[in-house]
């Protein structure tokens, strides 16, 4: 007969409890990511599922945000690698001025969704994960697998870009009431 260890179940519904406390945060930055709430439930749900899976390569008595974050990062970047439907590859950085440059010609700012959805996947990661999820540098770099420094640069560089994205025609990044740009893909 198949016996477990004492104290077993008990650590393993902490770990249960630890997961469920990450999950409005987990759905908060697969919203960011994906841009879509059909997509974010998908992805939360795909990353919990694989965290179960793997609960033992977690080091319990950590922080299971990063870890949490780095399986979402994963399954969100093997999906976008997997072929899809036959599309074009948009430059996202031409994409983000030429918005920009919209939004000035006919008085508009982005708002910050649109304007956080024009920046580069990988600046924009490293901004979610510091400025919504206040990550620290190291536990980003763990997170997504990147130095420390390349923290630092994508994240100034995703500021910068993001500053200048919100930034209305008169320069002080106001709105005008109700606008934004949506940007269709």
């Amino acid at each position: 007969m198949f016996r477990r260890k004492p104290g077993h179940d008990q650590a393993r519904l902490a770990d249960e409890q630890a997961m469920l406390a990450c999950l409005p945060r987990l759905r908060r930055y697969a919203r960011a990511l994906t841009g879509e709430r059909e997509s974010a439930d998908d992805l939360v749900q795909d990353t919990l599922e694989r965290a179960w899976q793997k609960l033992d390569s977690w080091q319990r008595g950590s922080d299971m945000r990063p870890w949490l974050f780095a399986i979402m990062h994963n399954l969100h970047a093997d999906a976008h690698r997997k072929p899809g439907l036959a599309t074009v590859e948009l430059e996202l950085a031409g994409d983000a001025m030429v918005a920009a440059d919209l939004a000035r010609d006919h008085g508009l700012a982005l708002d910050l969704e649109a304007a956080l959805r024009l920046l580069p996947a990988d600046q924009r990661e490293v901004l979610l994960l510091v400025g919504l999820e206040e990550l620290r540098y190291e536990e980003v770099a763990a997170t997504l697998g990147i130095p420390v420094g390349t923290v630092m640069s994508r994240l100034s560089r995703g500021r910068e870009r993001l500053r200048r994205l919100m930034e209305g025609p008169d320069g002080r990044g106001e709105l005008a009431p109700g606008a934004s740009l949506k940007v269709v893909k």
